[in-house]
């Protein structure tokens, strides 16, 4: 029996990626910091989902995740989805600081426990850990600062664990996620964003990412262009570019 635990689970792509596995016939484990979407999760899909309450930033946090685990009977694959973002070009310290306790903090706490896991279990299978980044991670962006680097912490440090997990021979794959806008109910409805993705396209792409235990997978050839000339434009342009974004949340 498959199993997977997804952090962030309570909406957007997190919830999605939730019904997606078990609509699959996989366990699911799935946490976030509101309890009553994850109880409509669990009553949606009786038997298949298991919930646990979790604020990825608190101290308490890996244990409950490791709890988690214990009571969904082992884990094959782990994904971080929860993540925070919003524009802030006046550099609010509320928003930056959240921003890196959720985005860093947070996610080097979850990670860092699936980590242990897998390097400790048993299992013939090789444990996966996903997480949803952004290609908000290729280039700093001055209208989202935090959020921006924050991405971009994520995609070096799961780069830093897989090279441990290979100094250390361990059996774990890594898969990191990158969409770009995607409609989900975490973005505003009255706002616009470039090449928005629906989410019934994008969903099927992330879990197939997933699955086949792709290493980068940036969702939608559109987003895969864009990003490939963002790297090609040198510092001193890029600074000078008037790039604008959205409030999005992962």
């Amino acid at each position: 029996m498959s199993r997977i635990v997804i952090i962030g689970a309570s909406s957007g792509l997190g919830r999605a990626v939730a019904e997606a596995f078990a609509r699959k016939g996989w366990q699911v484990g799935v946490a976030a910091r509101r309890e009553e979407p994850l109880i409509e999760l669990s009553r949606a899909f009786p038997g298949q989902i298991m919930y646990a309450l979790i604020d990825s930033s608190a101290p308490e946090a890996p244990d409950r995740l490791s709890e988690l685990i214990d009571r969904l009977g082992g884990m094959d694959i782990f994904l971080q989805a929860a993540g925070v973002g919003s524009q802030n070009t006046q550099l609010a310290d509320d928003i930056e600081r959240k921003t890196v306790m959720t985005n860093c903090t947070g996610f080097t706490a979850m990670v860092d426990t699936a980590f242990r896991y897998f390097s400790t279990a048993t299992s013939p299978r090789r444990g996966l850990i996903a997480a949803i980044t952004s290609v908000a991670a290729t280039k700093g962006l001055g209208v989202a600062p935090s959020y921006s680097t924050s991405k971009a912490y994520q995609t070096v440090y799961l780069t830093a664990l897989e090279q441990l997990a290979h100094i250390r021979r361990l059996k774990i794959d890594f898969c990191d996620i990158r969409p770009g806008f995607i409609a989900t109910d975490l973005l505003d409805p009255t706002d616009s964003y470039p090449m928005l993705m629906q989410k019934d396209y994008a969903v099927p792409k992330i879990v197939r990412a997933i699955e086949s235990r792709r290493r980068v997978a940036i969702i939608d050839r559109r987003w895969w262009l864009l990003v490939k000339g963002w790297r090609l434009i040198p510092r001193w342009l890029w600074v000078r570019i008037n790039a604008t974004t959205r409030r999005s949340q992962d």
